[in-house]
């Protein structure tokens, strides 16, 4: 157990202890963050697999105590170190994919260029690398007794830890609080895309029995009918329908109890920063307007705590930190959500 004598929780973050300036060795932490700089895929901005070093930064100006978890931190909370190696991955790959997407873009077919065919192998192959590379990373700490969370990155960095949770827990769901549905199969070509995230999970993770999407705004034909063909194992709360029913008189409340009535007993969140309002994360990698205030996710979040549900992980994805984001406030905002996060998963 870490020595905590000498540590003041009222005084500055001290980046040369760990996340939120916290002194927790790995060994010493319940909960070990994954980070994971990816962001092949990106349909739009760039700036997402630079989260995870962003969100540490920021993770200095967060106050310790937390009203709904209070002395969480106590428990240990340990960020391992960025992997160069999947950054600089990540990188080449981007490249890759600028092509395709830019070809696609401009009318052209992947299939009728050699060259274009080769580079999208070569992304879809790294997608594999990355998935069992995260799989393996997060199904180690699991039989070590941790409890994880994961900071992408773009959206598709989670489905390596949902698998390994599967090989855990034989029945759970999610909560993906999310602007997109991430329904596509193989979007752009791309198997592991940013925007095909939930359509995997559904495909390869029986164990996963339902989804739960709140907040969804942007979403094509083909994805609406699979929500639609697929009532037991997905409910969408769309963003327009729970701006309907506030203005018409229901309560947050209300709506929280009917979005965590429809989850198991085991629960996985799966937090995309876009579902919120794109005032909070106006460098995200695709805004799209509506969505939330992180005090309402916040309070949704205790509602599924007080419920009686275990958390059992969660991801926080797509925190844009690119060139303008002096411009912004995404990573602070991205720090705060990732501290509730951290809080709720040792509450």
């Amino acid at each position: 157990m870490a020595d905590l004598s000498q540590f003041d929780p009222n005084s500055v973050g001290l980046k040369s202890n760990n996340i939120f300036g916290l002194p927790f060795k790995e060994d010493e932490a319940a909960l070990v963050l994954l980070p994971v700089p990816w962001e092949v895929t990106i349909s739009y901005r760039d700036g997402t697999s630079r989260a995870p070093e962003k969100i540490f930064d920021a993770s200095m100006q967060i106050d310790l105590y937390d009203p709904d978890v209070v002395d969480g931190w106590k428990k240990g909370f340990h960020m391992l170190p960025i992997d160069k190696n999947i950054k600089k991955k990540s990188d080449f790959l981007r490249q890759c994919a600028e092509l395709i997407i830019s070809h696609l873009v401009d009318g052209g077919v992947v299939s009728e260029n050699e060259q274009l065919s080769e580079k999208l192998q070569e992304v879809n192959n790294g997608g594999t690398l990355l998935y069992n590379w995260v799989h393996e990373m997060t199904a180690n700490l699991l039989k070590e007794g941790k409890k994880v969370g994961l900071i992408g990155g773009d959206h598709s960095t989670p489905l390596g830890f949902i698998k390994a949770l599967s090989e855990v827990h034989s029945d759970f769901g999610i909560l993906q609080v999310d602007a997109h549905a991430d329904l596509r199969e193989a979007y752009e070509g791309f198997t592991y895309s940013h925007a095909s995230i939930m359509y995997n999970v559904l495909q390869q993770i029986p164990q996963m029995k339902k989804l739960v999407q709140v907040g969804i705004r942007d979403y094509c034909d083909e994805e609406l009918l699979l929500i639609r063909q697929n009532p037991d194992r997905v409910t969408t709360f769309f963003d327009k329908d729970i701006k309907a029913q506030q203005y018409e008189g229901d309560t947050w409340k209300q709506i929280c109890q009917n979005i965590i009535n429809e989850l198991p007993q085991k629960v996985y969140i799966s937090f995309d920063i876009d579902g919120l309002d794109p005032k909070l994360c106006p460098n995200t990698g695709t805004p799209v307007p509506g969505g939330f205030e992180l005090e309402q996710i916040f309070y949704l979040f205790k509602q599924l705590k007080e419920s009686g549900r275990e958390l059992i992980g969660f991801d926080l994805n797509e925190v844009s930190c690119g060139e303008h984001s002096m411009d912004g406030i995404d990573s602070i905002v991205g720090a705060r959500a990732l501290y509730k996060l951290c809080n709720l998963m040792v509450g």
